[in-house]
């Protein structure tokens, strides 16, 4: 299973009615993930408003969920930021707050060149003992790790992982076929998982789980059985979802969901708001067709 196994959501951040972190659900929410098929939870991520959350936050939802979950699922800490001082500082705390795993995102808005880009994930990888996944999402960054610098990348021993979420199969599988074998290539888009499971891909850091969590563990698990059609079949009851999860920004969906089907966890931070009703009523639908599967 690696480090970090199959299933994995970037798990939103619940806050208060007056816009603090809500700490107490935030851990019932990661024992819901876990209990719903996950092998393990990313915090403070994209769907986490990572940006708009400060470092005492951070580590103090670290810690709530290393707690939370304790040896049940892996707790991968998302401390990439556009500054590689910052993010090797960050790394280094959440490492001494229990986490079994980081995940930093390629540097956005300054757009560094590969040579930069590599020197900025090898210091974060050589800054502490753990398993650093690379999260590399273009339409975010503005800047594509390209495949020849990932497959560089990947002869660090740390640097074990990466999240796809380049929207390119193509770029997925010629880095599949450049990356050293044992290295994990996971979907940054749930509507991609399948496509990238059977070219050689590991799993998947979701959105989609919040939601369906053994639904989309079922699918990964009929792909590796051998069982196409049952993996297809899931897929396409699953596209309404993970279409709905992205009707607006993530992870305004993603919450309006969460409020209606499960507890409160608040509205997005500016400079997110709340989804539109109509947005609310697509994921509400789209779950029930999700729990039907």
């Amino acid at each position: 299973m690696g480090p970090f196994g199959e299933l994995l959501t970037a798990v939103i951040t619940p806050f208060h009615a007056d816009g603090s972190v809500h700490y107490e659900r935030m851990a019932r929410l990661a024992v819901h993930l876990v209990d719903n098929g996950h092998d393990g939870v990313l915090v403070t991520g994209t769907t986490g408003e990572s940006p708009t959350l400060t470092d005492t936050e951070k580590l103090a939802l670290y810690s709530t969920v290393v707690e939370a979950v304790g040896t049940r699922a892996a707790v991968v800490a998302g401390t990439g930021t556009y500054d590689t001082h910052h993010s090797v500082e960050l790394s280094v705390r959440a490492a001494e707050t229990g986490v079994d795993g980081l995940m930093a995102v390629t540097p956005y808005y300054s757009r560094p060149p590969q040579a930069g880009l590599l020197a900025h994930f090898t210091a974060i990888a050589d800054a502490t003992d753990l398993p650093l996944m690379v999260y590399n999402i273009p339409g975010r960054t503005a800047r594509l790790i390209e495949a020849e610098t990932l497959a560089e990348m990947a002869q660090h021993p740390r640097i074990v992982a990466t999240k796809d979420a380049v929207g390119d199969l193509a770029y997925t599988k010629a880095s599949l076929e450049l990356l050293p074998e044992g290295f994990l290539v996971y979907s940054g888009d749930d509507s991609a998982t399948l496509p990238v499971l059977e070219a050689g891909g590991k799993g998947v850091v979701s959105v989609a789980g919040h939601f369906a969590g053994r639904q989309i563990k079922r699918m990964i698990e009929a792909q590796r059985a051998g069982d196409g059609a049952e993996a297809w079949r899931l897929h396409d009851g699953l596209m309404p979802l993970f279409d709905a999860c992205f009707l607006e920004p993530n992870p305004m969906p993603t919450k309006a969901g969460l409020n209606a089907l499960w507890e409160s966890v608040g509205d997005p931070r500016l400079p997110l708001v709340p989804a539109s009703h109509k947005t609310r009523q697509a994921v509400v639908a789209a779950v029930g067709m999700a729990q039907r599967l």
